[in-house]
């Protein structure tokens, strides 16, 4: 589900009213159906009776034949999933007309803007004792916990939380997040940026809504410049006691699990899920939409392109087993050494 505390609900309406407007009628499969309620949007597996979700390709099964969605936006091949309790609304551009339906709903200008007003949300929060910096800007509706520091022109964005005891340096932004206890954030990073999706692109890149969180726990800690996306939908995850590098780049629906160690210098692509223990080397990086299993250790200047099972230990680019890696680069040094004696 959407986090209304960052982005405005425009909210409820029928599936017929919301098709209608967006110029999609005839994809309503009855006229019976039109008076459903669509209550939210969110993804299939965290759906409820009047949410609207998206099942796009054969990736989405499992989740579309257990969903309690009461409509979804779907592929023609994957009709034959869907729950009787629920709405089919068939097409073959489902990213697209769900991209509009999210427009829809919540709006751009409705939207959080960093560290603005918020009527609903009320006056920002503070326990005891938290020291705020010169040049602050704090939003609408944050809580801030006891004993936390906030450093010099460093922004809170409206709705944001952040736990106890914990440090923000200076000259940082946090937006659409929620924050742990105890947790480090040094200067100039950047949490709860948009991910980066897009539909067509390399033709009109036409931008897909941005509209989950960044959810932080307990004693996490994030280097300087480093930046963490908002998930497009539902969440982007660090987990406890998880330490994150310098220059370090976390796309969007990441999900790191607990006491990771990411080295300076390495990307995850969207969707990228690094288990419990994992070990990233100071410039690995990730092609996104895949699993590091749990205790795995990626060398530095890895590039991991699938799914690798736990204990893991990779090198290379593309990323194979170290044991591999190091036969090949003794074959070729051998091979070098042949041609120069001939």
């Amino acid at each position: 589900m959407v986090d209304t505390r960052f982005h405005r609900f425009a909210g409820p309406s029928t599936i017929g009213a919301i098709l209608a407007t967006l110029g999609h009628s005839a994809l309503l499969p009855s006229a019976g159906n039109a008076d459903v309620l669509i209550t939210g949007a969110t993804d299939l597996e965290l759906a409820r009776p009047g949410d609207i979700a998206l099942a796009a390709h054969t990736d989405y099964i499992e989740h579309l034949k257990s969903t309690l969605a009461s409509a979804v936006i779907i592929s023609p091949a994957l009709l034959e999933h869907l729950p009787a309790t629920a709405i089919g609304i068939v097409t073959d551009r489902p990213h697209h007309v769900f991209a509009d339906l999210l427009d829809l709903l919540f709006p751009g200008s409705t939207r959080s803007v960093i560290a603005g007003s918020r009527d609903d949300l009320g006056a920002p929060i503070f326990e005891r004792d938290v020291s705020i910096g010169s040049n602050v800007v704090i939003g609408s509706g944050v809580e801030i916990g006891r004993g936390t520091v906030i450093g010099a022109n460093t922004v809170i964005g409206a709705g944001v939380t952040i736990g106890r005891n914990s440090i923000i340096a200076a000259n940082c932004t946090i937006d659409c997040a929620h924050l742990g206890n105890e947790v480090v954030i040094h200067s100039g990073v950047r949490i709860g940026t948009e991910g980066f999706g897009w539909l067509d692109f390399g033709r009109n890149n036409r931008k897909v809504p941005q509209l989950g969180r960044v959810l932080i726990q307990d004693r996490v800690e994030i280097g300087a410049n480093s930046t963490i996306d908002r998930g497009a939908l539902g969440d982007t995850m660090i987990g406890e006691g998880t330490k994150i590098d310098n220059l370090v780049q976390i796309g969007h629906n990441c999900r790191i699990g607990r006491m990771c160690l990411i080295a300076a210098m390495s990307g995850l692509a969207g969707t990228t899920v690094l288990e419990d223990g994992v070990l990233m080397g100071g410039g690995a990086g990730t092609s996104g939409h895949l699993t590091i299993g749990k205790g795995s250790v990626v060398n530095g200047r890895a590039a991991v392109t699938k799914d690798w099972p736990a204990g893991s230990k990779l090198a290379g680019a593309p990323a194979q087993d170290i044991r591999d890696f190091w036969r090949e680069i003794a074959a070729t040094r051998k091979l070098a050494k042949g041609a120069k004696r001939g």
